[in-house]
């Protein structure tokens, strides 16, 4: 009995010295902890107060909580509604065709034809120069340069090409078009070069080797093997078209609209709730476009 109380004494005394030790997942929890509260406060914690005040009822004079469906049947509903997300859609998929044909060639001289690493830094960094200045003042250094007596016209009619100036290059579609392109082809340029700055150079030997020419090395192994760094270059011009409303505001000269802009003129008019609504419809757009590409091009080696 003696023998047994010892060793009970002994296994207590062991048990009171050893280390409280947390579980795995109480660990793994712990450390997901500070990026959970970051991510909650800043990002879903607004989505979930605009789609709550989607709900809500307005008139002139405020906002009143309630749970109406009224913003959104008047919202998808309405004809106006319908055509301003299928002009937005149009700017999105020009501007991203654009910005893919530009941003890939861009990418592919930077990785493939300039040799000298420094080199290819030089110009990396020459193409963000524009990036140290704001969005608008990018944007209207258009304004001289397409205006009725600015740079492009005036050198068209003293060279006689055009007997007058040209009316659409400003305030219009086309402006908006060019302004977009021009604001975010780096967004796809980034992420393909990065893509490109991966790929093996011994496969484009193996593939000359095997008979391949100079156009079917890049379709058959460049191509495809920038498609991760196009996908997420793809994601960022669609999100950012889609929610852009000062350049199609100021360069078409308020003859265009997007869905964006349309949200922004519902606030300035005291709408917040349909304002919310449009914002919930916008978001569902872009997470189903998002979605469609990563169904296509698997991202998760580029993250």
């Amino acid at each position: 009995m003696a023998t047994i109380a010892s060793e009970q004494t002994v296994s207590a005394a062991a048990a009171r010295s050893r280390p409280f030790r947390l579980a795995p997942w109480a660990i793994s929890y712990l450390q997901a902890m500070p990026l959970i509260v970051i991510l909650g406060f800043f990002f879903i914690l607004p989505i979930l107060m605009i789609a709550v005040v989607s709900f809500w009822d307005y008139d002139f004079a405020g906002i009143y909580p309630a749970f109406l469906s009224m913003n959104y049947t008047d919202t998808l509903g309405s004809w106006v509604t319908w055509k301003t997300y299928l002009n937005t859609l149009k700017f999105a998929a020009i501007v991203w065709a654009l910005t893919l044909f530009i941003g890939f060639w861009v990418a592919y001289f930077l990785a493939f034809h300039v040799r000298r690493t420094s080199t290819q830094m030089i110009l990396f960094l020459v193409c963000t120069v524009p990036f140290m200045t704001s969005n608008i003042i990018r944007m209207i250094s258009w304004i001289p340069v397409l205006g009725r007596n600015g740079l492009v016209n005036s050198a068209l009619v003293s060279s006689g090409i055009v007997p007058q100036p040209i009316e659409w290059l400003l305030y219009s579609d086309f402006a908006v078009v060019l302004a977009m392109v021009h604001l975010y082809t780096l967004f796809m340029v980034t992420p393909i070069f990065n893509t490109l700055m991966r790929i093996d150079r011994s496969l484009f030997e193996a593939a000359r080797d095997a008979g391949a020419s100079g156009w079917q090395v890049l379709w058959n192994v460049v191509i495809p093997l920038a498609k991760p760094g196009i996908a997420i270059g793809s994601i960022f011009v669609l999100t950012l078209v889609m929610a852009d409303f000062s350049t199609v505001q100021v360069m078409s000269g308020g003859q265009s609209a997007s869905v964006a802009l349309m949200m922004k003129n519902q606030m300035s008019l005291l709408q917040y709730p349909a304002a919310a609504a449009n914002a919930v419809v916008l978001l569902v757009v872009v997470l189903l476009m998002v979605a469609a590409i990563l169904r296509v091009v698997d991202i998760r080696k580029e993250l």
